[in-house]
């Protein structure tokens, strides 16, 4: 059985440190002959490759590296948070599992708003009653028992292991907990787990997670009932009452994954299999790729001042239609068939000047051409050319910052992904419309790209995700045009300084040496306002039958993978 498998944590970040002189000197993507694994967290890593080694599929693979990510890299790897998984099988198949998270059976569409209808700060973001009723454990079980080879019990093992005898932390690992030493002596059960004695770990010293290894104990007997139900359930019940958060039982016992059809569109002859509505990904993706593909953007170079436009400018108008009209499918009609069309991207190709950045306040719904109406990511191959591609989140690092009381289980903050208010901004600056308000039961609009491009014979070319909250979108797109239109290598291409554009606020964030200074006083010229980077991306990438598309196969190798230099933690590994 053949599958290729990419998997996404989200969360915010850190301050990119690519250079465009990293991209001349990028290192050669790690190559493989059978199978390949992508992750935020090397431990992760090495645990997907072994489950390969042992035979397991990609789908395999993908669901021990899920549930080890929840104990290596808490800050986004998770079972308290939800996420989304595409999968191409070997036989041509496409299909897309949404685990999102839902807003709880009380939830209401002011629930953050105080008497005056202002929004309240930290109510979305912060305790119990920003956390959606988690989806992750939902997710992996259902991909395991459709469409993986091996035991529940074998490919949670290893994470149980981590978790009860603990790990080494590393100086990455030791970043990314700082980011939340403050939030962490909020809450006594999440001080007891990532503080040691109320202080912060250090490089070299072992976290042990005892309660979250009984929980995977749990979850390993009895499947999903191991986590909505008895002793863990109830213990996420309990904690979300005595934190003044609105989860009940009943809320855990309704949840259930959804199987739905991926979003699909062509690039110049390739196909794109990404995320559809609850996410947004999928759809911008393929929105901005219909109109950059009506110009010439290898002719005109990397980098390049009218390149660089049309991006941006493709990029703005696509996300006055991800903010304005995506939201949970049964909730809210999607316009799919107009957002995707290739003449819907010609008229708004037909709106963009050569030579003049659109004003975004003047851009909305009902304006032609628009018509009115934390987070972690990995990939993984393996040898029967199977490939999924997954991206998981607690949304902010940390999620809500509060840990279920005796579960090890961080809880996420995905309630902020609603429309809290209509105008306000959430957690990444999106400006949403009422598509995406919150109402029980309803899963919030999400930007997770968990993407699969196929090669013009229809095999799986590459798989790609990244975390970054709203910047994951620009972050996927950017690698797909690196490989397809710029002839980088996989690695260059994930190490290529990248820029981000989402319609409001209106400056495009660019990052360090993405924009020459005579390139940068031209864009001015043409009204591009620019701001500094944003939190950066961690990309996990693999490139199937050579390091770059035009390159010469590699003897004995199949597999190229390609991990985003911007953070430590991560590894790219094969056999």
């Amino acid at each position: 059985m053949r599958w290729t498998l990419s998997l996404s944590v989200c969360a915010a970040g850190c301050a990119a440190v690519c250079t465009s002189a990293a991209l001349a000197a990028s290192p050669t993507p790690v190559a493989a002959e059978n199978g390949m694994v992508v992750s935020a967290q090397h431990l992760a890593t090495r645990v997907g490759v072994d489950v390969l080694k042992d035979g397991g599929n990609a789908i395999d693979a993908a669901v021990a590296v899920g549930y080890a990510l929840a104990v290596v890299y808490p800050a986004a790897g998770n079972l308290g948070g939800g996420g989304f998984m595409t999968i191409r099988l070997a036989d041509g198949r496409s299909t897309f599992l949404d685990f999102r998270e839902k807003a709880p059976l009380a939830a209401t569409a002011n629930m953050y708003l105080d008497k005056d209808g202002n929004v309240i700060k930290g109510a979305s973001t912060l305790g119990h009653l920003a956390v959606g009723v988690p989806g992750s454990v939902s997710g992996l079980e259902y991909a395991r028992e459709k469409y993986g080879t091996q035991q529940r019990a074998t490919l949670i093992a290893p994470s149980i292991k981590l978790a009860r005898e603990g790990f080494v932390l590393e100086q990455g690992d030791i970043d990314l907990l700082a980011t939340a030493t403050t939030d962490f002596r909020r809450d006594a059960p999440t001080a007891e787990i990532f503080l040691n004695r109320g202080e912060p770990f250090q490089a070299g010293q072992r976290l042990v997670q005892r309660d979250l290894a009984a929980t995977l104990q749990a979850i390993s007997e009895r499947g999903t009932d191991g986590f909505y139900k008895g002793p863990v359930g109830a213990a996420i019940v309990a904690s979300s009452q005595a934190g003044k958060g609105i989860i009940t039982q009943a809320d855990l016992d309704q949840y259930r994954t959804r199987e739905l059809k991926p979003v699909e569109c062509s690039y110049r002859g390739y196909g794109i299999v990404s995320a559809p509505p609850p996410s947004s990904g999928g759809v911008v993706i393929c929105e901005i790729l219909n109109i950059l593909e009506g110009y010439p953007l290898k002719d005109l170079g990397w980098g390049a001042a009218q390149g660089v436009h049309y991006q941006i400018e493709a990029m703005r108008h696509a996300y006055v239609d991800r903010n304005s009209y995506l939201g949970d499918p049964d909730f809210v009609k999607n316009p799919l068939e107009r957002l995707l069309s290739k003449d819907y991207a010609a008229r708004i190709r037909a709106s963009i000047a050569p030579d003049k950045a659109a004003d975004s306040r003047a851009l909305k719904p009902g304006v032609a051409p628009h018509e009115g109406s934390n987070t972690t990511h990995y990939s993984i191959t393996d040898k029967w050319g199977n490939a999924v591609s997954v991206t998981y989140t607690l949304n902010d690092w940390f999620g809500a910052k509060v840990t279920a009381a005796g579960t090890g289980v961080l809880l996420n903050n995905e309630m902020d992904d609603f429309t809290v208010k209509v105008g306000v901004p959430n957690l990444y600056g999106l400006v949403q419309g009422e598509a995406n308000a919150i109402a029980p039961g309803k899963r919030p609009l999400s930007s997770m790209s968990p993407t699969i491009v196929t090669g013009k014979d229809g095999q799986p070319l590459m798989v790609v995700g990244t975390p970054g909250g709203s910047r994951i979108i620009t972050a996927v797109l950017h690698t797909i045009l690196n490989v397809l239109d710029y002839g980088m290598t996989v690695q260059e291409a994930v190490d290529a300084p990248r820029f981000h554009q989402q319609w409001l606020p209106a400056p495009t964030n660019v990052e360090a040496r993405m924009l020459s200074p005579d390139t940068r006083r031209i864009l001015e010229g043409w009204g591009h306002q620019f701001a500094g980077p944003q939190p950066a991306n961690h990309l996990a990438v693999i490139l199937v039958g050579a390091p770059a598309l035009d390159a010469k196969p590699v003897p004995g190798k199949r597999y190229f993978g390609a991990n985003d230099p911007r953070r430590n933690t991560g590894l790219a590994a094969g056999y």
